[in-house]
């Protein structure tokens, strides 16, 4: 994308989670994204991991959530959009995904939600 990279910022109040847990979501692969559009004027992104104990115990859960942040460091300076809180939820396979798929899979639910977001809705 072009212009400005946006700053980033962490979510972490669990209202903050479960606001976007009420947003649209695409699961792609060994992840789950939520991307909820804040009413803010705020040209930041916001950005939160969580992984489930079905993922494993904490050491898993905590490598999942090292991935998963290591992948948001890669991708969202040129796919988050700014104003939008973001949630990436860890989904079977995370730890066992190859690096690229798993940078595939988060590219791939970024662009899928901002598609969403800018297709128009009839109803």
């Amino acid at each position: 994308m072009t212009g400005a990279v946006p700053k980033i910022q962490r979510l972490t109040k669990r209202s903050e989670f479960l606001a976007c847990a009420k947003a649209p979501s695409t699961a792609k692969g060994a992840i789950v994204v939520q991307a909820r559009p804040r009413d803010d004027d705020a040209a930041l992104v916001r950005v939160g991991f969580t992984a489930t104990k079905r993922i494993g115990g904490a050491v898993e859960r905590n490598r999942a959530k090292r991935r998963m942040r290591e992948a948001a460091r890669a991708l969202l300076p040129d796919f988050a959009a700014p104003g939008i809180d973001y949630v990436i939820i860890a989904r079977g396979g995370v730890l066992t995904r190859p690096w690229p798929r798993l940078l595939d899979d988060v590219k791939t639910a970024l662009l899928r939600l901002a598609a969403d977001r800018a297709a128009p809705h009839i109803g």
